[in-house]
């Protein structure tokens, strides 16, 4: 099942009985919808709420924002700069609300901006895709673009780009049901960003997967204190021996198997969770120890190195994305979808490919219609540099934006599987067969 499918399924399975006096709590439930389905999805959800029951939702797309009964905004930023009430009540009390991010959106001062749209420069054509319910189709992705693949959920979207062309690209045995592609000598590298850790250890920190420790590391050897001890740069890594606390092995914490429950996790009693042991915090650089600077978040590292212009560069993409509240030492494991999402982002912005094909699926997941702005900035980089970006979208403010338009469909399963229309999101918008069409041209 598509993304979206898989969403109604549990929707389904959760909301189909007749309960009353229940409280209902849903997570991000637009995400892989089609904004047919959102109104399909808020028409359910107003029949639970009618029943007698409590629907609590954790959602940032504008349209149930804007249905809600009740709304309760946090923030007013991200990570340690939020986790504040920035207002509650009705939706019009939202709105009145000056500082409130979602507040702006409701009085609709976050309107689709100006894009300077880009020429194709080549094209890639795939040939007769007939993966699942694609319909043997021949579909052509232009390069140095922005192009976007539209559609209602199961039509085939992820499908084509994830399964057919990054799978016939990268040569994957087992995915790239087609004929084949035409002009893959035109992409040098394919770079597919999801919203999930690059790594699942719980060692892996913005400060790490940045590469930025590498330098702050260095500097740390290069000081006095630790060249009289002998500390080389590798010293001061938590994933070797050395100045790391070898009571946990620079983890931080303890692991309390609880046999058949899950285990549980305790900071190190020895460390106290720092990762390092005494020795390590004794050596100090511009008045920090090791723990101290890990703790700084990217926008204080920055200003903190700001002389170094190798770390600043490895840290500037995470800013650049809106991370720059994580903390350098955060788990990557307790990062969210969006989060993730940007994540991956940003790493692909920091190694900059040039003739590299980036693919993203739904990067809008998890995002506020303020950092989809930023998003859009950030694949505008990746093209400024020479790339090509694809993405397969449901949000109409990335669709609008788009330089080019794929619309899959017309319908979900056995009904979807080929291409509605193609074009500039205003040519979209003008035909009568696409729903994406549709939905662009009541919401302009």
């Amino acid at each position: 099942l598509s993304g979206g499918e898989a969403q109604r399924i549990q929707l389904a399975t959760a909301l189909g009985g007749a309960l009353t006096s229940a409280l209902y709590v849903l997570d991000e439930p637009s995400v892989g919808l089609h904004a047919e389905d959102v109104s399909r999805l808020l028409a359910v959800l107003y029949d639970i709420r009618d029943q007698g029951n409590t629907v609590v939702v954790v959602e940032h797309a504008p349209e149930i924002v804007a249905a809600a009964d009740h709304v309760i905004e946090l923030g007013p930023g991200a990570g340690h700069l939020g986790g504040q009430i920035v207002g509650e009540g009705a939706v019009a009390e939202i709105a009145a609300i000056a500082e409130s991010p979602t507040g702006r959106v409701l009085r609709g001062e976050l309107a689709w901006r100006d894009r300077k749209r880009r020429a194709a420069a080549g094209a890639l054509k795939i040939l007769g895709a007939r993966e699942h319910n694609l319909q043997d189709i021949d579909v052509e992705i232009p390069l140095g673009q922005l192009v976007v693949v539209s559609g209602v959920s199961g039509a085939g979207k992820s499908t084509l780009i994830r399964s057919v062309l990054v799978g016939e690209l990268t040569r994957d045995p087992e995915r790239g049901a087609c004929r084949g592609i035409e002009g893959r000598e035109q992409v040098e590298d394919v770079v597919l960003v999801e919203p999930t850790p690059p790594g699942k250890s719980r060692r892996s920190n913005p400060a790490t997967v940045s590469k930025a420790f590498d330098g702050i590391r260095k500097q740390l050897a290069g000081t006095h204190d630790a060249r009289v001890r002998g500390f080389e740069a590798g010293w001061f890594s938590f994933n070797r021996p050395g100045g790391r606390c070898e009571h946990c092995e620079g983890t931080g914490e303890l692991v309390v198997d609880m046999q058949f429950l899950e285990d549980v996790r305790v900071p190190c009693e020895y460390c106290g969770g720092t990762r390092y042991g005494a020795e390590a915090q004794t050596i100090r650089l511009a008045g920090r120890t090791v723990v101290e600077i890990l703790d700084l978040s990217i926008d204080e590292a920055r200003e903190v190195f700001a002389a170094d212009a190798k770390i600043v560069s490895r840290l500037e993409p995470f800013a650049r994305v809106g991370l720059g509240y994580l903390r350098m030492s955060q788990p990557l494991t307790t990062l969210s979808g969006g989060e993730l999402q940007r994540l991956r982002l940003a790493s692909a912005l920091a190694d900059g490919r040039p003739g590299a094909l980036y693919v993203l699926d739904e990067p809008t997941t998890g995002l506020h219609a303020v950092e989809v702005q930023q998003l859009i900035g950030c694949l505008d980089e990746l093209l400024d540099g020479g790339a090509s970006v694809v993405v397969v979208e449901h949000n109409l403010e990335v669709i609008a934006q788009a330089d080019w338009v794929i619309d899959m469909g017309p319908e979900g399963g056995p009904g979807g599987g080929r291409v509605v229309a193609c074009g500039t999101p205003r040519e979209i918008a003008r035909s009568k067969r696409s729903a994406t069409g549709r939905a662009l041209a009541s919401a302009r």
